[in-house]
């Protein structure tokens, strides 16, 4: 049985983000609804890190407050001074033997697979790097080789016309074994453009000592991006989502177009489920069998059974919709909506903390608060429960296959009972009894003499 090395990894995240134009940290600026450094903490955590150290400094206490359950230990780079010093900054209580994984916190697409292979090749050699190939190399650091071999990473500023040709990059990311990289760390110097000390002259100093450095490439460029402007966010947040919506295409999903699709959290999707244009999921989104999704629609948090259809311009949180159901067009289920069974709520409804349930139809124009609905009932156009005495909030409370007409206000607390139906334009302050009609009678009158109000002449 292969016994592995503990593994801990330094995520920095130190950066001031100059570009980025905020005053908010860099790695606060959120990817898909969530902080760039949430991505990647959750990719380290799926590697089994015995501890992850995370370097931080522009900002302050903003970054460690933002993550309180974060499973890190925080450790403050008062000066930055280089990537170089702030992985010294965490080495203290990392034991030699360890594997050091080290990441960026501005880098979010990042897999776990390739960071696996890349501390893989760590416990074979004792130095690896993560490097990879570009047409247009831009400001990266460049890989030089000598016989194949790697021999030193210049960065940018401080290479020739020569040395700048070359076209293998260093990501930044790299694995090696604690007790060899704390002894390179301690060699360090800041003789270079930036007056930095570079994590990238470890590399020289380990071919110094005779030690080969392994390398390992990315499935893709896009998982080695870093974020330093508004502009490369806005480009990794559509790779981001196209990633995604390519996932859900292969698992069955149907999505009328990819590129008009934002997953900003998970989403478990049954067979055959169809999402339209422009849909933003947010927070955890369940979708069962045959579920259509209509365009310009948001879902957070929610659960909606199988064969339901939220139709167009729909805007669904912390709710449920059961099996058969419809919602909308231009329907907002707020916290708590609960609709059963083949219930309906049409276009114009909203729904707060309430259940309704099997097979109720709320059509249109209606908003239905703070109440308990039974089955098989039936809700005026126009329609209000009317919850809040302006201090606290109150239930209303209607019995199966109740009618409420149109235009009518229902005060809570009241309850309407089974098959009572209210007639329209009812103004009801009293229960309803059961089976009954109640109506509010309200004379009509016509006033004479009365005549329309007209603009003033000029």
């Amino acid at each position: 049985m292969t016994v592995h090395p503990p593994l801990e990894v330094v995520v920095l995240a130190a950066g001031k983000g100059t570009r980025m134009r905020s005053d908010l940290p860099k790695v606060l600026h959120t990817l898909a609804g969530r902080p760039l450094l949430a991505h990647v903490l959750d990719t380290v955590h799926a590697l089994g890190a015995r501890a992850v150290h995370v370097v931080y400094g522009h900002g302050g206490e903003r970054v460690p407050q933002a993550f309180p359950d974060a499973g890190a230990q925080w450790v403050l780079q008062d000066q930055q001074l280089g990537t170089g010093h702030a992985v010294s900054a965490a080495m203290p209580g990392v034991p030699d033997e360890a594997t050091v994984l080290v990441v960026y916190g501005d880098v979010p697409l990042i897999r776990v697979g390739t960071l696996r292979a890349l501390v893989g090749a760590a416990e074979n050699a004792p130095l690896a790097l993560l490097t990879v190939e570009l047409d247009e190399p831009a400001a990266y650091g460049r890989i030089v080789r000598e016989q194949d071999e790697v021999s030193r990473i210049v960065e940018y500023k401080d290479a020739d016309e020569a040395i700048r040709a070359i076209r293998e990059i260093n990501t930044g990311f790299l694995a090696a074994r604690a007790g060899n990289l704390r002894r390179w760390l301690a060699k360090l110097d800041a003789n270079n453009a930036q007056g930095e000390f570079y994590l990238t002259d470890v590399v020289a100093l380990a071919v110094a000592e005779g030690i080969s450095v392994a390398t390992e490439n990315p499935a893709t460029v896009s998982e080695i991006e870093g974020i330093n402007s508004k502009v490369e966010l806005a480009r990794l947040e559509r790779q981001y989502q196209m990633n995604k919506a390519q996932e859900l295409m292969e698992q069955g999903v149907i999505l009328r177009d990819p590129a008009r699709f934002d997953l900003r959290g998970e989403l478990v999707a049954g067979r055959d489920v169809v999402i339209d244009v422009n849909v933003i999921l947010e927070g955890k989104v369940e979708l069962g069998d045959g579920v259509h999704i209509g365009p310009n629609s948001i879902v957070r948090d929610s659960v909606i059974e199988a064969g339901s259809q939220v139709l167009a311009n729909c805007v669904i949180e912390e709710s449920r919709i059961g099996a058969g159901c419809s919602v909308g067009p231009f329907a907002r289920l707020r916290p708590g909506a609960e609709l059963a069974d083949r219930a309906k709520a049409g276009n114009f409804v909203e729904i707060k903390n309430s259940q309704i349930a099997e097979g109720s139809k709320i059509n249109h124009l209606t908003y239905i608060g703070d109440t308990t609905m039974g089955s098989g009932v039936n809700i005026g156009a126009g329609t209000i429960t009317a919850n809040y005495d302006g201090a606290n909030k109150h239930r209303t409370v209607i019995g199966d296959n109740a009618s409420i007409g149109a235009n009518s206000v229902l005060i809570a607390p009241v309850t309407v009972g089974a098959g009572a139906t209210l007639g329209a334009g009812t103004m009801l302050r009293k229960d309803a009894p059961e089976g009954t009609l109640t109506i509010s009678e309200i004379r009509q009158k016509t006033i004479e003499g009365w005549k329309r109000p007209v603009k003033n002449k000029p």
